[in-house]
């Protein structure tokens, strides 16, 4: 039994030798110091940046990459750096052991205190431990750099009782010990004993040493068997981190190495990317480890291992499939194998040829179809037209369909901020982050394109704060799309009937501001614009506000232009119920009145807060306008008027305004004022703050006959004509509201 046991140890010492043979022959292999210097001293190899003197070779400069790193070797067996020997010299870690002295105490006369200059070193806190031995003993591990100093230590207690200490521990009882704190440079090791104290029980030791090499027992308190012991110190190069010290002469990480800072003090280390070896300081750098002569690698075998730059790949041999590891494994092919494989690839080549020409054909497919469309929607005009224009700084962008897709997230049901019965507009950004509204309509037939185009082209040529601005459009599908500037504050509809009866509901001044705006953008597209441009579907809620309540007047899809030696022009109606000119509905005939009929409308809504259309009011009262026309003639205005607006400040402004309405609302035409004359009334009225009523009595009697006047004319001539232009509301009743329009 004793003699097998025997050959296995000899076994396992064989092995670990041929191991270590093998480690020591391919260090051999690999460059160590520079050429001319030093490689080894005694039993110490001298790897560079370390260094002795200078190289033997002429004019090769110094065998060491910096100061610090010179050593001096003794008659060829002792390494030292200074006056203490060097054991060892680790290039991976970065660090170098050398002994060091113990420091003693035993009395005042009797001790010693060794101090170690390592400026350019730092006590390895990994590797290290301070540690004290002795009865009733403490000491210190003190270090000084950059004229700061800092300490630590320990003490030992052993109350005269030796039998509670331990062999091979350092608990506290006879032997202590602590570890290093960071960045600890220039050390100087103390050794005490406690004043007055009762044990005698020897000297006291204090020093660091390289953690695991010392080991404790109680026979150290009489006689401490050791003068110095071996230390590890860390050691980088320069004096600056990686990202500093890169690209700069001196650099030290040569070929296939990297640069290493982390938990460095100062300076940097180098070492061998993963792959390689060697010396990364040295001017030849690191080189590839062939993994297929090692152990490193997971092929069959190394007939099966192909080694790479820094890699190594494994493959099985001619006839044989697999992937030729220990875990894959490789097996001879078969010919079926062979066939399907062949197969395979011949139907995945055919498919990706058939997907190619597939995606080829439908892109193309695509476009044409965009190319259809967009003669379909009338490009070709739009393209014409708009480049006749002499100023073509505010031309319309044609826009694409991805770009709007974009713009939308596809339209994104949650950008949605408005629907009409014709279509939907979506809230959408720019790729210059403008962000925009973006109209898309629904199907729509052949005879509304020109509907359309008519109304890209008639916003092109509008240029007013008070007109929705146009920015673009997309022809590339079935249905066009517009792109307008993005009002941020809903329409003017909802202004009025969202906010109604609340506590803070937009003052008087406010809505006489949003009708002089509106006002002055219809005059200027009945009179400023190059071509007089009739609106023909004016109501609250296609006029947009903003976030200051300025108003935007938008929708001319419904819009005409009148040629200049015309006035009216005779056409299919169209508007909305409420809105609608009961003239313009018996004779076809669109003039500019028309706009200032329906102007009237919104009028009268800003000043009741009620809708156009209402069921709920009798029925000869079912429109606003006879609502509102029945009130002045029954002198009842102010009763009709929306409560919170009406105060004594501004009663003479409203009665003003009302009178305007009514002024607008004649069943003639020719009758009603223009959008100017509008305009510029309304504009007097909002300048009669500054101005307020300074007249005599009569000229409030004056205006009182002048409003009953007004009322009564304008109520009879609308009621003998009532069935004309409104007939038919009780089967409406009913039913949804609709537009003789497109619902805009």
């Amino acid at each position: 039994m004793e003699m097998k046991t025997k050959i296995s140890q000899l076994c396992q010492i064989l092995i670990v030798a041929i191991s270590m043979v093998r480690v020591f022959a391919s260090d051999e292999s690999l460059p160590s110091s520079l050429p001319g210097c030093k490689n080894t001293c005694g039993h110490v190899k001298i790897p560079y940046p370390f260094g002795i003197s200078n190289s033997s070779i002429p004019n090769q400069g110094p065998c060491f990459l910096e100061p610090k790193f010179n050593l001096t070797c003794v008659n060829d067996t002792k390494l030292l750096l200074g006056n203490l020997q060097v054991s060892n010299i680790n290039i991976l870690e970065g660090q170098l052991e050398l002994s060091f002295f113990v420091g003693g105490y035993c009395n005042s006369t009797n001790y010693n205190r060794p101090t170690l200059g390592t400026a350019s070193y730092t006590i390895s806190r990994k590797e290290n431990k301070f540690v004290t031995v002795g009865c009733d003993s403490y000491g210190y591990l003190n270090s000084i750099y950059n004229q700061e100093t800092y300490s630590t230590g320990c003490l030992t207690r052993c109350n005269g009782n030796r039998n509670r200490i331990e062999n091979g521990t350092c608990s506290g009882i006879g032997c202590c010990q602590v570890d290093i704190p960071p960045m600890m440079r220039n050390i100087s090791v103390q050794a005490f004993d406690f004043p007055n104290s009762t044990d005698s029980l020897g000297c006291s030791y204090s020093f660091v040493v390289k953690d695991g090499f010392y080991n404790f027992t109680v026979d150290h308190l009489d006689i401490f068997p050791y003068k110095m012991l071996p230390l590890v110190l860390d050691w980088s190069v320069g004096s600056e981190n990686c990202k500093a010290s890169k690209g700069k002469d001196g650099y030290a990480c040569m070929k296939n190495s990297d640069c290493d800072d982390e938990d460095i003090g100062f300076g940097y280390r180098c070492k061998c990317k993963e792959g390689y070896e060697g010396d990364p300081y040295h001017p030849e750098g690191c080189i590839d480890i062939d993994e297929c002569k090692t152990s490193n690698n997971t092929c069959i075998d190394e007939s099966h291992c192909r080694n790479t730059d820094g890699l190594y790949e494994c493959f099985c041999p001619d006839g044989q499939s697999g992937n030729g590891t220990l875990e894959g494994g490789c097996h001879r092919r078969d010919i079926v194998i062979k066939v399907a494989i062949g197969a395979s690839a011949g139907i995945i080549i055919l498919f990706v040829a058939i997907s190619v020409l597939y995606l080829t054909y439908q892109k193309r497919k695509l476009i044409k179809l965009k190319q259809k469309f967009f003669q379909k929607n009338g490009g070709s005009i739009l393209l014409q037209q708009l480049s006749t224009r002499e100023d073509t700084s505010q031309s319309a962008q044609i826009f694409t369909e991805e770009e709007l897709k974009k713009a939308t997230k596809n339209y994104d049901d949650s950008l949605i901020i408005g629907r009409g019965g014709f279509g939907t507009v979506f809230k959408g950004v720019l790729p210059d982050n403008k962000i925009v509204a973006v109209k898309k309509s629904k199907i729509i037939d052949a005879n509304q394109i020109e509907q359309f185009i008519n109304e890209v082209v008639v916003l092109s040529q509008i240029n007013h704060r008070n007109v929705v601005k146009l920015l673009g459009c997309c022809l590339e599908t079935e249905v066009p799309s517009l792109v307008y500037e993005f009002v941020s504050n809903g329409t003017l509809f909802d202004f009025i009937h969202n906010t109604k009866d609340k506590a803070n509901n937009p003052t008087w001044k406010t809505r006489l501001k949003i009708a002089a705006e509106t006002a002055g953008a219809l005059s200027y597209l009945h009179s400023s614009a190059s071509i007089p441009i009739i609106h023909r579907d004016v109501k609250s809620t296609n006029i947009l506000l903003d976030d200051n309540y300025n108003a935007k007047v938008s929708d001319f899809g419904a819009s005409r232009l009148v040629p200049l030696d015309q006035t009216e022009i005779a056409t299919m109606v169209q508007g909305t119920l409420g809105y609608l000119d009961p003239e313009y509905m018996q004779t076809h005939q669109l003039t500019e009145k028309s706009d200032v009929y329906s102007f009237g409308v919104v009028l009268a809504e800003l000043l009741t807060g009620d809708k156009p259309l209402s069921f709920n009011r009798p029925e000869e009262n079912i429109s606003l306008a006879m609502h509102f026309l029945s009130c002045l003639k029954q002198d009842r205005i102010f009763e009709a008027i929306q409560v919170g607006i009406l105060n004594d400040e501004n009663k003479e402004e409203i009665k003003e305004v009302a009178i305007l309405a009514a002024r607008c609302l004649r069943l003639r035409g020719d009758e009603r004022p223009s959008m100017k004359e509008v305009a510029m009334e309304l504009d007097g009225i909002r300048l009669m703050e500054n101005h307020p009523w300074n007249d005599s009595e009569l000229n409030f009697e004056e205006r009182q006959h002048l409003l009953k006047e007004a009322s009564s004319s304008i109520y009879n001539e609308i009621g003998e004509s009532i069935n004309l232009g409104y007939s038919g509301y009780d089967s409406l009743k009913d039913q949804p509201l609709i537009a003789l329009d497109d619902g805009r």
